[in-house]
């Protein structure tokens, strides 16, 4: 006892902590010897004969209890009259009829199912649905990314070559029918535009330029065009407050040319002065790219206006000079401005050149350009054209060109054709639009519709053809046939760009959403039960009953 006492003591000075208590000590001896017990096979052998009499009174106890809730529910709704019954099924309609509805309207707005958003942006991330995919390895992950990128073409927005005066044109528009031409994000895009095409760093030397600086950046009209008046005050030869006099406050297209004279004419002054001494500093030659820019805009404004009241040869002699004097601008496709009005003037011959020139594999193609091709090569075809003799004796050489055009056009931008027929109502045109968008058919449509009216037959020749191009399209559009694949982010692209009360084309049509289907169902369903209710009471009664 004394070496036991001993051994303890020194054992637990060793360590430096002992029990904390008599208590706990003995209670901690009870456990172990609980837990050396419940290790015996006498004890394991009670345990499971305990477990299994728990188990045979749930299984005896449940099937009465659900017997016990089973006839509860009987009694209730033996209870029930028919107009209950009516009433819950009325109410089931009419509830689901309005999830129904308010989904249908849901996709038409956005393309996309309400149930369908929510549920996989709120209710997946509580289930953790996010987190069950593997892991992909960062190597992997990021030369994928990079190969998509490559393969897949960027949803990039342009300027429209052809875009209208927002005084003389946009705003009449509203006016008259009180709706508003051009969405926010559009007119944000122009402003980001004017403010890098007419600013430069060395604008905070001239205080005319610091001025329109701050116009630029006006949401206000009226703010802009008071900020304009204020930097002629200060300098009357600043073009950039012509330019925005002319784009906004003239109503009319003369008044507009007006002041575009004015600013061709300052424009010109000052452009000279930037070329004597642009490689002083990279600051002149900052401020010589910006005035190249204001006079190439002016002079293609006052080409636009020539077209517009009817000077086509002017205005066409303009764009040819345009183009000589500054051919390294080809990005803002001035080009299409001369195929528009050289088809005005049914010069198809110089039309041809200009599509020989710019119609090449290595420059971004348009919808302008892809149709105007196949407009030529219909021409040459469409006036003899008949689809029943075609069938009978195929299609000729000439033919099989056109219908191919019709069909390279087609792939490109498969909106168009709906409008070219007529079977979409056109809009004005927005300030930017997409290329292979809604946003770029309506531009295009707007302005080369009567060319195509123009040349008998050419029409005729795409309706009867032009559908013909999804047959040779693969789908589900993983590849394109002369293009690259369709992209799929246009339709959010042109709801931004187009106004509200335009119903956006949409390609490839997209099913309904299984929500709108269920809606649906449930809605039906649950009406023709209120029928039934309504007119035999008595009987479904009895079915809820049985």
């Amino acid at each position: 006892a004394p070496s036991a006492v001993m051994a303890e003591g020194s054992g637990s000075g060793g360590s430096g902590r002992g029990l904390p208590c008599p208590g706990a000590a003995s209670a901690f001896r009870r456990w172990e010897q609980l837990r050396r017990r419940a290790a015996t096979p006498w004890a394991r052998g009670l345990l499971a004969v305990a477990a299994g009499l728990g188990l045979l009174y749930a299984v005896l106890r449940v099937p009465v209890r659900l017997r016990d809730g089973l006839a509860a529910v009987t009694v209730f709704l033996s209870t029930l009259t028919p107009k209950f019954y009516f009433a819950l099924t009325v109410t089931s309609s009419f509830i689901s009829g309005l999830i129904f509805v308010f989904e249908w309207w849901h996709f038409r707005k956005y393309g996309t199912s309400f149930i369908e958003q929510v549920s996989v942006s709120h209710l997946r991330p509580l289930i953790g649905g996010a987190e069950n995919s593997p892991p992909v390895p960062a190597a992997f992950s990021a030369g994928e990314n990079e190969t998509s990128r490559q393969n897949m073409p960027e949803c990039k927005v342009w300027r429209n070559p052809l875009n209208l005066f927002r005084g003389a044109e946009y705003s009449r528009y509203m006016w008259v029918t009180g709706k508003e031409p051009l969405t926010y994000y559009d007119m944000n895009l122009s402003a980001q535009d004017h403010q890098t095409f007419f600013t430069c760093d060395t604008d905070a030397l001239r205080p005319s330029d610091t001025v329109m600086q701050k116009a630029w950046r006006e949401r206000n009209p009226q703010a802009r065009i008071k900020a304009a008046y204020q930097a002629l005050e200060l300098n009357n030869d600043c073009a950039t407050a012509y330019v925005l006099l002319a784009e906004e406050e003239a109503t009319t297209i003369v008044d507009a040319e007006k002041y575009f004279k004015q600013a061709l004419k300052a424009g010109e002054m000052i452009y000279r002065k930037s070329q004597n001494c642009h490689s002083q500093s990279p600051q002149h030659e900052a401020q010589l790219r910006r005035d190249t820019n204001v006079l190439v805009y002016v002079k293609r404004r006052l080409a636009m206006c020539a077209r517009k009241l009817g000077r086509i040869r002017e205005a066409v002699k303009m764009m040819r000079d345009l183009m000589k004097e500054f051919p390294l601008l080809s990005m803002l496709n001035i080009h299409e401005n001369l195929l528009e009005a050289l088809l005005e003037l049914q010069a198809y011959a110089d039309v041809q050149a200009v599509l020989a020139k710019y119609d090449d594999i290595s420059l971004p193609k348009s919808a302008a350009i892809c149709y105007t091709a196949a407009l030529l090569k219909a021409r040459a075809v469409s006036e003899r054209f008949s689809p029943e003799t075609a069938s009978k004796r195929g299609l000729s050489t000439a033919e099989i060109n056109a219908v191919e055009a019709i069909h390279r056009a087609v792939e490109f931008n498969p909106h168009v054709p709906k409008y070219l027929l007529e079977m979409k109502s056109l809009v004005l045109p927005p300030e930017h639009i997409l290329k292979r968008g809604d946003s770029e058919a309506v531009a295009y449509a707007f302005f080369h519709l009567q060319h195509w009216k123009r040349i008998e037959g050419a029409l005729n020749l795409l309706h009867c053809t032009w559908e013909g191009t999804f047959r040779m399209i693969p789908y589900p559009l993983e590849k394109g046939h002369l293009f690259y694949p369709y992209p799929s982010c246009t339709e959010t692209a042109d709801r931004e760009l187009l106004p509200t009360f335009h119903e956006v084309s949409v390609y490839p049509q997209k099913e309904l959403p299984f929500f709108i289907h269920f809606t649906a169902g449930l809605c039906s369903f649950s009406a023709m039960l209120a029928l039934l209710t309504h007119q035999f009471p008595e009987l479904m009664v009895i079915f809820v009953k049985a």
